[in-house]
């Protein structure tokens, strides 16, 4: 259980890159290719050795890692749009998603041509482009940026790790923390 507990990963660069659980951290100390950036001022013992257990390790190396594009599921696409119907605004439970440029009239599955509809909307709609429906789009439909720190659950980021993620000094500066967790 102990060996399962989250480590920050940082780049040569300081730029954080992954999180892995302890066993693994304290493998990449082992064969000296991470030194320990802060640990948790607790230890591991095994038969011969201590260690200090890591919360944050730098690797000694530069690991590129390309943006990673987000995957064009149905969970994404009502998170793009804010799960609001595309057409009229309203905020229902039960959305679906629609073709701006209908299959049937050559529209693909792309990021550019799928939105968020309620379902009214979407019969209203049928087989048409929005014009041929006299329906206009609320905003039009674009791919999500890459997450450059998708790997990094938002709810679970301890105090520790503040320093070396960009964006959680602005977010969490004001936030309540217990157990070295934020709330």
């Amino acid at each position: 259980m102990i060996l399962n507990t989250r480590v920050l990963v940082l780049n040569q660069n300081y730029e954080p890159i992954n999180v892995c659980n302890t066993r693994r951290a304290i493998n990449l100390l082992g064969k000296r290719k991470a030194e320990n950036v802060i640990d948790t001022r607790e230890y591991l013992r095994s038969i011969n050795d201590i260690f200090d257990k890591p919360d944050v390790i730098r690797l000694f190396y530069m690991v590129k890692r390309p943006l990673q594009r987000k995957k064009l599921t149905r969970k994404e696409i009502f998170e793009r749009d804010k799960f609001q119907c595309q057409y009229c605004g309203t905020s229902k439970k039960t959305l679906t998603f629609d073709h701006v440029v209908p299959r049937c009239n050559g529209g693909n599955l792309s990021w550019t041509n799928i939105v968020s509809a309620c379902k009214p909307c979407n019969l209203k709609k049928a087989g048409k482009t929005p014009k041929e429906a006299g329906m206009k789009l609320i905003n039009f439909p674009r791919e999500p940026k890459p997450n450059r720190y998708s790997f990094i659950d938002h709810e679970k980021i301890k105090t520790s790790w503040i320093p070396f993620i960009p964006w959680s000094k602005k977010k969490y500066s004001s936030l309540e923390i217990k157990e070295n967790i934020l709330i």
